[in-house]
């Protein structure tokens, strides 16, 4: 066993500072002020620079011409230092890096002195005999710890050990099957004392273990530690110090969400079922689409699962299609969008040795080969034995986009779904090319699902210039979010999985990827009784990915009207989706500029509430709306806990509650309760019903003025790249309280909408107003509703929920609305 001790020499580059201790070595970057990055080597030089995961760097890395779309080089903060006798001291504007020389610990303050890091004493970074790396750190009663990616449980993962491994786990328990399909070795620690919080990042792809407090020993301060299976000790610390410049900074680090599709906010059908029909599943999907319309259901899109490319044999051969089922795959598509959807079919990376394709991609040298580099290396996989294509391999890469465009992006598809991607290969000497150099799979499995969607990106833009592509995956690393929406897998049909997979959203929004869901009633099990069916699709229209995906094992398929008598519920939930596709878009515009989740833990945006530190079950739907959906059967009240220090109202009723308190209501059915806080501004549509076909001619605008706020209304196309050329309308609504209200609306870009007339739903808790102008221009105030329904302008006064409802044709340029709620003295008069 190797463990650093102590400090022997120390070398100052500026860019940054080596060191050489009694184990290891280290180079310490400041990569700017609030990142600080720790490689550490046991072995005596540094691995060479080839990261696929990062776009933030301050250095030379060989896969900086792969990635010079997506990268960013920045000059570090200079490494100089100074040498107090037992310790150096870095700093930057925000931190303070202390270097302890004997024994060797870095401990990380801010500029108050407040400790976000220590290393744990004598044990600091560790390499056992079995060469597994160790990372120790000291852990206090109060932190709390939120992320790691893709975990199953309560949001907080205190006393958890966790594994870090992609691995295809259909059927799992959302509250305790470890790991899932996701390998994000990132965290962010909340101290509940000092208020502050701070991020890790192990840059390393290895399998890997993180003991947050389970185990413990009496010889030790209490201590939490990170161990991978190889590789190095690469640590990016990671100031706050609020949760959400964690996550912004983070996210600079391995990228932001990409902006999606419009369309794919939509409901997007899926089942297992029609592929797996003798004949005829073409048919059958525009049959459901008709259904939808019947029905009086809106829907965007379908993912097509992976049955349409069986063979004679039953086999699943990726890239062909199976015309018993399809007959002619190019009108199918073509179908398709009349109606108004997108297909995204599945295709798999593993190719069974009896695919028609294998021997060409065998010949060309594009799989992951066995430990000797002599042939291909085949392992278990859905269907029997196959290899696995090596995307880290520009021969791999360059067959797989060709027949991936052959097969399907030429026929107009430009949504790719990745799935069955976990690359589970149980001989971990099997070797990836990894651009040259050579390098085991074990080192690189999780790396390959972002290849793959990386790949998908490429392939579609390769084709269709300015198409924005719109792709699936089931499996990632960290930095999946630049490429792919993901989604939580092959969940199990119960109610647990219902609940549970809440806070796996959650955690995963907490480690960068804001888009993403899970399959909504369930996907593995028997058909969700009525009321579990209802109660997922009401949480699931909050999760940006929205499907109900299913493989039944009862020979029943999942569809929005299963249940007749149900069919309403979901049918009001949906549409509720499609009313605030305006909000959860600016929020996926936002999530592509500074990383922020879509659906946030109270604690997000409630870090001063100590009530929140543990809450796992009621999310922030964006920064205004909390959602308290209803989890368990049979429920007829619902307890609820509004964030303290600000006005909470009712969604449907407008209600007003006190924040920092519990509240219970009664519910039924058809409840999903929901609360916006004081300060909002939601846009809403109330007539949209296909996001590919229907223009938004009436936006809404649901405000509470009580305190000053602002919210980016962002619009574009929805489906091209013309967004990164200006074509876009960036709405900037801000309400200050002075002298009464004012409501400012500020536009950026050149993107024409088709809003024609715009409403306002203005919350006014405490008093009507007297008086309402546009531009400095009255509007005129009606007391009959149906006289202000047939005008075109004007305001009327909703004396039962205590709202304003204004309205006016849609202005282009910048403009502002005032209220005055001076008190009409009428007594006087």
């Amino acid at each position: 066993m190797k463990v650093s001790n102590k400090i022997l020499t120390i070398k100052n580059y500026e860019q940054y500072l080596d060191l050489d201790t009694n184990a290891a070595k280290y180079r310490i970057i400041l990569l700017n002020d609030e990142i600080v990055r720790v490689r550490c080597t046991f072995d005596k030089e540094f691995q060479e620079e080839a990261s696929y995961s990062l776009v933030f760097t301050a250095w030379e890395d060989k896969m900086d011409d792969l990635l010079k779309e997506e990268r960013k080089r920045v000059a570090p903060v200079s490494t100089k230092y100074e040498d107090l006798d037992t310790h150096i001291l870095l700093t930057t504007k925000k931190l303070n890096i202390i270097i302890n020389k004997e024994p060797f610990v870095i401990k990380i303050t801010d500029k108050e002195g407040n400790l976000l890091h220590s290393d744990l004493k004598e044990r600091s970074y560790v390499k056992d005999n079995l060469g597994r790396l160790y990372h120790y750190s000291c852990m206090d009663d109060e932190d709390y710890f939120y992320g790691f990616g893709e975990k199953t449980g309560y949001l907080n993962k205190k006393n958890r050990r966790m594994r870090m491994h992609n691995v295809d786990t259909i059927g799992y328990d959302s509250e305790y099957t470890d790991p899932l399909y996701k390998h994000i070795p990132f965290y962010i620690k909340f101290n509940n004392r000092n208020n502050i919080a701070s991020g890790v990042f192990y840059h390393n792809s290895y399998d890997s273990v993180f003991d947050m407090g389970c185990e413990r020993s009496g010889y030790w301060n209490k201590y939490s530690y990170f161990c991978a299976d190889g590789g190095e000790l690469d640590v990016f610390f990671i100031y706050g110090p609020k949760i959400k410049d964690v996550v912004r900074n983070y996210t600079d680090l391995t990228g932001k969400t990409a902006l999606p599709t419009k369309y794919s906010l939509g409901y997007m059908g899926s089942t297992m079922y029609y592929t797996e029909l003798d004949k005829d599943s073409d048919q059958a999907i525009l049959q459901f689409l008709d259904k939808c319309q019947e029905e009086d259901i809106p829907c965007d899109g379908f993912f097509l699962s992976s049955g349409y490319t069986t063979g004679e044999d039953e086999k699943r051969y990726v890239f062909n299609w199976n015309h018993h089922r399809f007959k002619e795959p190019g009108n199918f598509v073509k179908e398709m969008k009349k109606k108004g959807a997108s297909l995204a079919p599945n295709i798999k990376p593993g190719m069974l040795i009896s695919h028609p394709l294998y021997k060409e991609f065998d010949e060309a040298g594009a799989y992951i080969k066995d430990e000797h580099e002599e042939k291909s290396q085949i392992d278990r996989y859905w269907g029997g034995l196959a290899s696995f294509v090596d995307f880290t391999n520009p021969k791999g890469r360059k067959l797989w986009k060709k027949h991936l465009k052959e097969s399907l992006v030429s026929l107009g598809i430009t949504s790719i779904w990745n799935d069955n991607n976990e690359y589970e290969i149980n001989n971990s000497e099997a070797i990836c090319y990894f651009e040259g150099l050579k390098k085991k799979v074990s080192a690189l499995r999780p790396i390959m699902p972002n290849l793959m969607a990386f790949m998908a990106k490429e392939a579609i833009g390769e084709v269709h210039p300015n198409a924005r592509p719109y792709i699936t995956n089931r499996a990632g690393f960290a930095g999946i979010q630049r490429y792919a929406q993901t989604w939580a897998g092959d969940n199990n049909t119960s109610w647990k999985s219902l609940k549970f997979n809440i806070p796996v959203i959650l955690g995963m929004g907490l480690s960068g990827v804001a888009n993403q869901g899970c399959d909504i009633g369930g996907f593995y099990g028997p058909a969700p009784e009525p009321e579990l069916f209802v109660r997922w699709v009401q949480n699931g229209i909050f999760q940006p990915r929205f499907s109900i995906h299913s493989c039944n094992n009862d020979n029943t398929v999942t569809e929005p009207w299963m249940y007749p008598s149900y069919t309403n519920y979901i049918r009001d939930a949906l549409k509720l989706r499609y009313q605030l596709v305006p909000y959860l878009y600016s929020m996926l515009f936002e999530a592509s500029i500074l990383g922020s989740p879509v659906m946030r833990p109270l604690i997000y945006e409630f870090q001063h509430d100590k009530k929140v530190l543990e809450e796992s079950f009621d999310f922030m739907f964006g920064s205004f709306i909390l959602v308290a959906n209803v989890l368990e059967r049979d429920q007829k009240t619902r307890r609820v806990y509004l964030p303290e220090g600000i006005t909470w109202f009712d969604w449907n009723t407008k209600q007003v509650y006190e924040g920092g308190q519990t509240i219970e209501l009664e519910v039924s059915l058809d409840s999903i309760p929901m609360f916006f806080r004081s300060g909002s501004i939601i846009p809403i549509s109330e007539d949209l019903m296909n996001i590919h076909k229907d223009k938004i001619e009436k936006m809404k605008f649901l405000i509470e003025p009580s305190q000053n706020s602002s919210f980016v209304l962002y619009e574009d196309d929805g489906l091209t790249n013309n967004y990164k050329n200006g074509e876009f309308l960036k709405t900037e609504i801000s309400v200050k309280r002075d002298n009464g209200v004012k409501i400012t609306f500020e536009k950026e870009g050149n993107y024409n909408n088709q809003v024609k007339e715009v409403m306002i739903d203005l919350i006014c808790k405490d008093i009507a107003p007297v008086q309402i102008s546009l531009r400095d221009k009255k509007l005129p105030m009606f007391l009959d509703k149906n006289k202000w329904e047939i005008s075109e302008e004007g305001w009327y006064f909703n004396i039962e929920q205590k709202t304003a409802k204004i309205k006016y044709l849609n202005i282009t340029e910048n403009y502002d609305i005032r209220i005055n709620f001076d008190v009409k003295d009428l007594i006087s008069i």
